[in-house]
């Protein structure tokens, strides 16, 4: 496909107006406050799996409401002392799928937190989930999350989401395999716009990997991409013309943009500029808005795939060295 964004030298100054909710920080501070009232509960269960040097656990914790989240824990065998660990989010759609899929980073010595996101995974056949989302939306929506419960920000999916997120950084800081000084949360597309909205409401998190983020800038991103999910919002509004403004404002208090303005760790993220999924000035604009030290890799030839095994290189390369600094 064409390039068909902005220039990359309009990008990387492209820092448009942010639409922030006047209460955006107490909403979060109360959605965090309201979620730490269930007790963690976390439980780590060795799991059967044939690697030599690996420990694989099946995870649970308490997430939003008390639910029930699943992942995967996966750490070095035999090292002395807490390692660091990678909190990792999944893309759209994507469920936890196995533990083979995740061995790199304890390969390289470090811990790795992944976390199911609540309700995907039931169709994806390469990734298959096992967390199901028990709260129910009070609006219809378009098939998939993006349009659940987006009449509310209280009942919106990533409400949940991103505290879920939060919950599972809580969780893995108390595991003793763990150095609770150096997590560091990451993941691409839905992942990358977890990560970077937890990188942001957790004080804990030491770094984050940001990898062509979705969830930011909602407002270009419906305008100049015809994919989904950005489309199922687009859908919904075709249908519902005069709640326009009530999406938008829903849709400000999960901007990544807004979570960027809030980012003070180190972040390393990348952008794809032929990427018809979540358009590059949308991943710039939350790029240009980060507040702590920052690096993005540009990979111009390729659409949401970006990087692929070329960035988890970059990635690893950058946590050595900010970790060992």
């Amino acid at each position: 496909m064409p390039l068909f964004d902005l220039p990359l030298e309009q990008l990387r100054d492209y820092r448009p107006e942010r639409d922030e909710p006047a209460d955006f920080d107490d909403f979060w501070a109360r959605t965090l406050g309201e979620a730490r009232e269930f007790a963690l509960d976390a439980a780590y269960t060795p799991y059967d799996a044939p690697y030599a040097h690996v420990d694989v656990f099946d995870v649970s914790f308490a997430g939003w409401g008390g639910h029930r989240i699943n992942g995967w824990f996966l750490v070095p065998r035999g090292v002395d002392g807490p390692v660091p660990c990678v909190v990792h989010y999944i893309g759209y759609s994507g469920g936890r799928g196995f533990p083979h899929d995740h061995l790199m980073w304890p390969a390289a010595g470090y811990a790795v937190f992944v976390m199911e996101t609540r309700g995907h995974g039931g169709a994806n056949f390469a990734n298959p989930g096992s967390t199901g989302d028990p709260h129910g939306s009070a609006n219809p929506q378009a098939p998939g999350m993006m349009t659940r419960g987006i009449m509310d920000p209280d009942d919106y999916y990533y409400r949940r989401v991103f505290t879920d997120a939060v919950r599972a950084v809580d969780a893995v800081a108390e595991h003793p395999a763990v150095d609770a000084g150096r997590i560091v949360v990451s993941g691409g597309s839905q992942g990358g716009g977890i990560a970077q909205a937890t990188a942001a409401l957790h004080p804990g998190v030491k770094a984050a990997l940001i990898d062509v983020p979705f969830l930011t800038h909602f407002r270009r991103a419906v305008e100049i991409t015809d994919r989904d999910p950005y489309r199922e919002i687009v859908r919904f509004l075709s249908t519902r013309r005069e709640v326009a403004d009530q999406v938008f404002r829903t849709l400000s208090y999960f901007d990544g943009m807004n979570f960027a303005a809030r980012g003070r760790v180190p972040a390393l993220y990348s952008v794809a500029l032929m990427d018809l999924t979540c358009p590059p000035s949308t991943v710039f604009a939350s790029y240009n808005h980060w507040q702590g030290a920052k690096e993005i890799t540009v990979w111009p030839w390729n659409d949401h795939e970006g990087g692929s095994g070329y960035q988890r290189e970059e990635q690893l390369r950058y946590l050595h060295k900010l970790l060992a600094a």
